[in-house]
């Protein structure tokens, strides 16, 4: 049933008349793919767990702080994965130093 409700939503975003591993595979290359799981694993959670965290901190700011902090954590990982990646093909630029400023600052 969940798979079924995986492909209808992305036939819905992507309009694809035909394979859903077809459509996904010319949209994202392996950088790209993999940079993209890397943010949604590390991104805020769902509604329900940000409900969570304020009912925890008892503090709305806090919350907003936690969230925000989680977004811009989920975009420098997936950032550094992307462009240190792009190395391995060729290209270099401003990106990829900020990548390896990003390491070296997470270091």
């Amino acid at each position: 049933m969940t798979s079924k409700l995986v492909c209808a939503n992305i036939y819905t975003l992507y309009g694809a008349s035909g394979s859903v591993y077809g459509t996904l595979a010319s949209t994202f290359t392996a950088r790209s793919g993999y940079s993209f799981l890397i943010f949604n694993l590390l991104c805020a959670p769902c509604f329900a767990a940000m409900g969570a965290i304020k009912r925890e901190m008892n503090n709305t700011k806090w919350t907003f702080f936690a969230i925000g902090y989680q977004t811009v954590f989920a975009y420098a990982i997936a950032l550094c994965v992307y462009q240190i990646g792009s190395l391995f093909t060729g290209n270099f630029n401003v990106f990829t130093v900020i990548a390896f400023i990003v390491v070296a600052l997470l270091l």
